[in-house]
C-alpha cells in the first residue's frame, strides 16, 4: 500500500551536486514494484497539475529582470527532458535532473529501489547550491511552493 511521502535527513556532501550547500529529501513507497527511477520522473514532472504551471509562469516573470533562466525548455532541444527539467544523468535506480544558473545550481535526484512486500522505495531529493545573495533570497521565497510540488508530485506516482 502506498504511503504519504515523508521528509528525510539527507547528508551532504552528495556526488550529484558535491557542492551543495542546501538539501531536501522525500521519501515514500509505493505499491508498484518494480519502478524505475526514469518511470517515476517521468509521472511525477511530465503532467505537472494546471496550478504548478500557472506557478511557474508568474516565477518566470518575476526572474527575468535579475537575468535568471525564466522557462529551461527553451535552452538547447538537444538536451534529453523530463517535463522541464534537463537530464544530467540515469541508469535504473537514479535519474539526476537540473540546470545550474547565476543564481543557484540545483539538481533533482529520483532514486528507487525494491522494499520487500513487491513495493517500491522511492527517493526525491533536491540539492541546490547558493551562488549569492539572490539565490539564498529566491530559495527562501520558493520553498513553501517547493515542498507543495515535491509532495504532489510524488503523489502522482503512488
Amino acid at each position: 500500500m502506498a504511503m504519504k511521502a515523508r521528509e528525510i535527513r539527507v547528508c551532504l556532501p552528495h556526488p550529484a551536486l558535491p557542492d551543495a550547500d542546501w538539501a531536501d529529501c522525500f521519501e515514500m513507497l509505493s505499491a508498484r514494484p518494480g519502478l524505475s527511477a526514469e518511470a517515476v520522473a517521468r509521472q511525477a514532472f511530465e503532467r505537472m497539475p494546471k496550478w504548478v504551471g500557472v506557478l511557474m509562469v508568474l516565477r518566470n516573470l518575476v526572474v527575468r529582470p535579475f537575468g535568471l533562466k525564466g522557462n529551461p525548455a527553451g535552452a538547447a532541444t538537444t538536451v534529453a527532458r523530463v517535463g522541464f527539467f534537463p537530464v544530467i544523468s540515469k541508469n535504473d535506480a537514479e535519474m539526476v535532473l537540473g540546470f545550474d544558473d547565476r543564481h543557484l545550481d540545483f539538481r533533482i535526484v529520483v532514486l528507487t529501489e525494491p522494499s520487500g512486500d513487491g513495493e517500491t522505495r522511492i527517493r526525491m531529493m533536491t540539492l541546490i547550491r547558493r551562488h549569492n545573495f539572490l539565490g539564498r533570497a529566491y530559495l527562501s521565497v520558493i520553498m513553501p511552493f517547493h515542498k507543495l510540488i515535491v509532495a504532489s508530485s510524488l503523489s502522482r506516482v503512488g
